[in-house]
């Protein structure tokens, strides 16, 4: 599924449609250059997890945390990270996916370690406000567009 956003906040409105129809247990896994929108997303559905609009970029703690009362959104920016032994020294393993959510940034770097429930979420720039937004999800999510 594929969805054009012309500015910052449609991008937001798009990822908080999206964050709505998540359950426990879900993989967001984004792909994207830096500056595509990864963390404005990620704002998004945090927003319809009901979480609050709070949100920062992960890059230097490696990943941010933003709980609610029944859910817990795990951010994780994986840029530096590339091999099983760095994901290990992140604590990754640790966190209780089964029961919260969890959005990768640079998920390419770690690919091959993520579940094959993942979704998966291209964001490319097209302009300086216009962002493409293709959603991998095996059209989970596709009636929510239509």
């Amino acid at each position: 599924m594929k969805i054009i956003t012309h500015s910052p906040e449609e991008t937001v409105k798009t990822a908080e449609k999206l964050g709505k129809l998540l359950k426990a247990g879900d993989m967001i896994a984004y792909k994207g250059g830096l500056g595509a929108g990864k963390t404005t997303f990620t704002r998004g559905l945090a927003i319809g997890l009901g979480l609050g609009d709070n949100v920062s970029s992960p890059t230097f703690a490696l990943v941010n945390e933003y709980r609610g009362k029944d859910m817990t959104l795990y951010h994780f920016d994986m840029y530096r990270i590339s091999t099983e032994e760095g994901l290990e020294s992140t604590g990754f393993y640790d966190y209780d996916f089964e029961n919260n959510v969890a959005a990768v940034e640079w998920s390419e770097n770690i690919a091959e370690f993520l579940p094959k429930n993942t979704i998966y979420i291209t964001i490319n720039a097209l302009s300086e406000l216009e962002r493409e937004i293709i959603i991998e999800d095996g059209d989970r999510f596709a009636a929510a567009w239509n």
